[in-house]
């Protein structure tokens, strides 16, 4: 069974979705031959490549809010990711543009790593205040996980994988996606955000019931309702 998951690196949302459909996971019986892909969508492919600016007071004006406003906003999602077991500090974090990242994504699953990849670009991004919005940031990222670092300037020299990032955007548009995270299980049930676990296991049970229904396997519980299907 693969699960597909559309998200950004600097999504607090996605780093949340994550943690939540690897704790669904390790409740279902069948994860040894679940397949996790990380597929690319830009929140905001505008920002122009190489440019960073602050978080807070961009959603801020983007969203018509004060800056005060915007923080509690963020309080609230901290307090989520917490209790995901993850540490962030929004209202201190800077965006830009994730092309490169995205590509780096791709190239590390050539090697067996994506998974690696994105997890190590998030923690970079949301946990530790890293840059990962250019070369030189997401070189010594690339090499922590086992990249090679000559390898890696190559391909984000050259933009080999840009158009797999492209193709990414494309198929989430095809398969209805508007926002990040979301979720697709044999590109055949969907689930949009960051779902708690329960859901997301709901969902896996379903996809692995309808995939096998001649073995013999507990009852799938069924989603909240029919929307889930994509």
């Amino acid at each position: 069974m693969r699960i597909e998951v559309w998200s950004d690196i600097v999504c607090p949302w996605c780093f949340i979705g994550k943690r939540r459909l690897e704790a669904a996971l390790a409740r279902f019986p069948h994860r040894d031959q679940v397949e996790v892909v990380w597929r690319s969508f830009q929140l905001d492919p505008g920002i122009p490549e190489g440019e960073t600016h602050a978080t807070l007071p961009a959603l801020a004006e983007k969203y018509g809010r004060s800056v005060e406003e915007m923080r509690g906003t963020m309080r609230h999602v901290e307090e989520t990711a917490a209790a995901e077991g993850l540490s962030y500090d929004l209202a201190a974090g800077v965006s830009g543009n994730t092309l490169l990242a995205h590509e780096l994504i791709h190239l590390a699953a050539e090697h067996g790593l994506q998974g690696a990849m994105k997890e190590r670009l998030l923690s970079a991004h949301f946990e530790e205040r890293r840059s990962v919005f250019d070369v030189d940031g997401l070189v010594p990222l690339a090499v922590e996980v086992g990249l090679d670092e000559a390898e890696v300037r190559a391909a984000l020299a050259d933009h080999r994988h840009r158009h797999a990032v492209t193709q990414d955007a494309r198929t989430a548009q095809a398969l209805g996606a508007t926002g990040v995270p979301f979720f697709v299980v044999d590109r055949t049930y969907g689930a949009a955000g960051a779902q708690p676990a329960d859901l997301l296991l709901q969902l896996l049970e379903r996809a692995w019931a309808d995939a096998h229904p001649l073995q013999t396997v507990p009852a799938a519980k069924s989603c909240a309702d029919d929307s889930c299907a994509v």
